[in-house]
């Protein structure tokens, strides 16, 4: 059973910055480095919506709204991802969750909630 634990979040002021880390065990099929590894985000009364992702060679793609502030990154002898978060918004308030999915599963973390005020 494939795990995900979300660690970092917090509360943080605008223009702020924040780390989130999520680590991962215990795939069935393979080794962490042979895995997308994604980060979505709930804001409160929406959907989930994607921010970040990272393929297995290292290439990144990033939603519209966290380009230029927002990086993901990987660390395949620690099994982890991590998202810096720089720049932060009020609308960058949420639950973000990281994602990987194995075969027809997909797996979440429990969340880690950014809040960003002042």
């Amino acid at each position: 059973q494939v795990q995900l634990v979300e660690s970092g979040g917090g509360l943080v002021q605008p223009g702020g910055s924040l780390k989130l880390s999520c680590a991962v065990s215990g795939f069935t099929f393979g080794r962490f480095d042979r895995y997308d590894m994604s980060w979505y985000r709930q804001a409160p009364g929406k959907e989930r919506e994607f921010v970040a992702l990272i393929t297995t060679d290292g290439s990144t793609n990033y939603a519209d709204s966290v380009k230029g502030r927002f990086s993901v990154s990987r660390d395949n002898n620690k099994n982890m991802v991590y998202l810096q978060m720089s720049n932060l918004k009020p609308g960058d308030t949420a639950v973000y969750y990281c994602r990987v999915v194995e075969g027809v599963m997909t797996y979440w973390g429990q969340g880690a909630l950014v809040t960003v005020s002042s």
